[in-house]
């Protein structure tokens, strides 16, 4: 029986046929086996995929924890980018020389950000996570925070496991569903997953070759543009307009050497090229010119910290100067940064979550309020500002 994709599969139930988040857990995992048979897989491949189903308390902590994303860019950086993980990443690039020049010349994607990634997030496939992959997408596809996430991401494993590739009881990977050396969700594998090695199967804990040519097949998916920079570290002349910094706010090139910002080292590339500036630490920070490739690490993880230190760590293993960090005053602890979220939210701004995280949402809040209020609007929250809220 062919089988229909699950997204369109699930649109032609009835509503009341679809799990609903939250509730019992059991019944939440029948409802899921209901609706994965009236999607079309077998009743026995069902109980097989979901027998033993068991919510993991430490999913839950971990998603609420991720307290390494309070941490300042420079702190955040300097922790996960040391010399051994440099010295690795070398090494790393002449022994898997043969994927890189494949991966450079079919998707045109340079090795120092695969090799970022890889680093960053499983130490080059060290440590790929211990958590069982469906019980901790089952887990958060029954939590209420984030459903629409990871309840697709349960039928993408049970599609792999109707294929032979995911052992429900056996497979491991992070807290949060990700697989493999790139750490990949399921729905990503099945439609980005490259057998690069030969073996007749995608295997992305076990083969590099796997691993990162689909990583970097998703990457072109997600836009990736084959020749084109994605972030340069860039010096600003004094006096100014810093609320013209930010993610949101885009000028071209020649806009920005106009007004004055110039490459660190080197020269700007393309005049045309469209270019956002960003000050991770306010104006007494190191600075960066983020271009259209530095969109598709939001792609690949929504924090900020996160993509700025993965885009700047590529720079590195490509042979990039270590940036200059200047002397950024002093931000906010976590219990700072919530209730400067609170205040934020009481004036109407929307930041999203009260997590103590120095989001996108609540930089442009940040920026708003420093403008209103006369301060410097380069969207790095001090205690000054607090106080002045």
């Amino acid at each position: 029986m062919r089988l229909l994709p699950f997204a369109l599969a699930v649109s032609l139930l009835p509503a009341a046929a679809a799990a609903q988040c939250g509730g019992g857990f059991q019944n939440f995992v029948k409802l899921l086996k209901d609706e994965a048979v009236q999607a079309g897989y077998g009743m026995t491949t069902v109980n097989a995929f979901f027998d033993g189903t068991r919510q993991n308390r430490r999913v839950l902590e971990a998603d609420r924890a991720q307290g390494v994303f309070q941490k300042p860019f420079i702190d955040f950086s300097r922790r996960l980018i040391s010399q051994d993980r440099l010295r690795r990443g070398l090494q790393m690039s002449q022994r898997h020389d043969s994927t890189f020049q494949r991966i450079e010349n079919t998707y045109g994607i340079n090795r120092g950000v695969l090799l970022a990634f890889w680093a960053l997030e499983t130490d080059y496939g060290g440590y790929q996570g211990d958590f069982n992959t469906r019980d901790a997408l089952v887990t958060l596809a029954h939590d209420c925070r984030r459903p629409e996430l990871f309840r697709p991401q349960v039928f993408s494993a049970l599609e792999m496991f109707r294929q032979g590739n995911f052992d429900p009881k056996r497979t491991t990977g992070a807290w949060a569903g990700e697989i493999g050396m790139v750490q990949m969700l399921p729905g990503d594998i099945l439609e980005h997953g490259v057998d690069a090695d030969g073996d007749g199967k995608v295997s992305l804990k076990t083969s590099a070759a796997d691993a990162l040519m689909s990583g970097a097949r998703m990457m072109s998916h997600l836009g990736w543009q084959p020749g084109q920079p994605w972030l340069q570290e860039v010096t600003l002349p004094g006096g100014m307009d810093l609320s013209l910094t930010g993610t949101a706010r885009k000028k071209t090139v020649a806009e920005w050497r106009a007004l004055g910002v110039a490459a660190r080292d080197g020269s700007l590339p393309d005049p045309s090229m469209r270019a956002s500036l960003l000050l991770p630490q306010g104006h007494k920070g190191p600075a960066f010119l983020a271009y259209p490739n530095f969109d598709v690490y939001f792609e690949w993880n929504q924090s900020f910290t996160y993509a700025l230190t993965a885009a700047y760590f590529a720079n590195r293993l490509e042979g990039a100067d270590v940036y200059k960090a200047g002397r950024p005053e002093s931000g906010l602890s976590g219990s700072q940064m919530k209730q400067l979220q609170e205040k934020l939210q009481a004036r109407g701004h929307n930041v999203g979550d009260i997590d103590g995280i120095l989001g996108a949402r609540t930089r442009l809040a940040v920026q708003k309020e420093q403008a209103r209020l006369g301060l410097p609007a380069d969207a790095w929250p001090t205690p000054a500002l607090l106080k002045k809220l």
